[in-house]
C-alpha cells in the first residue's frame, strides 16, 4: 500500500506540473499591437488578470493630469485612471495553449468583451474579443515586453 501511495503521487505531479507550466506562460507584461499600453497578466488563484501598467501618454494632453477612463459607461468608473486599471479578467487555461471564460476591456470605446487568448508562441499572443459568438470577433497580436535588467 505504501508503494501504489508513492507512486500515486509521484504520478499526481508528473502529470499536472506541465499544464500548470504550460497555464503560466501567459505571465508577463505584453503590449497590444497599437503600441499604446502594455499590460502586466497575472496570475491570481486559478485564474488570470491583466492590468495597464505603462501608457505611451500617461497624462490626458488638455489637462495634464492621467488618462482616466472616461468612455466608461458607468459614471462612477469615468474618473479612474486607466493605469493599473484592469482590462483582462476571469481567464482560466483550458489546455493546447489556449485561456477562456475572460473578458477584455477597450477603454478606447468603453466596451467590454468576451475574450479568448492563444499563445501562438513564447512571445505572441492571438487576443480575440467578440460579441456573442467567436466569429464576430476582432483578434489582436499582443508581444511580450522583454523586461531590462
Amino acid at each position: 500500500m505504501k508503494k501504489f501511495f508513492y507512486f500515486f503521487t509521484a504520478f499526481c505531479l508528473f502529470a499536472f506540473a506541465p499544464q500548470s507550466n504550460e497555464a503560466d506562460k501567459l505571465i508577463g507584461v505584453w503590449e497590444p499591437s497599437h503600441g499604446k499600453a502594455r499590460v502586466k497578466i497575472d496570475k491570481i488563484a486559478d485564474k488570470f488578470y491583466g492590468k495597464i501598467v505603462w501608457l505611451r501618454e500617461p497624462n490626458d494632453p488638455a489637462s495634464g493630469l492621467p488618462k482616466l477612463d472616461k468612455n466608461n459607461p458607468d459614471e462612477s468608473m469615468k474618473k479612474v485612471p486607466l493605469k493599473g486599471y484592469r482590462i483582462l479578467k476571469d481567464f482560466v487555461y483550458s489546455g493546447n495553449k489556449e485561456w477562456t471564460e475572460g473578458t477584455i476591456y477597450d477603454p478606447e470605446n468603453g466596451s467590454t468583451y468576451s475574450c479568448v487568448i492563444k499563445l501562438k508562441d513564447d512571445n505572441t499572443l492571438d487576443i480575440r474579443g467578440y460579441v456573442g459568438i467567436k466569429t464576430f470577433g476582432r483578434t489582436d497580436i499582443w508581444k511580450r515586453v522583454q523586461l531590462k535588467k
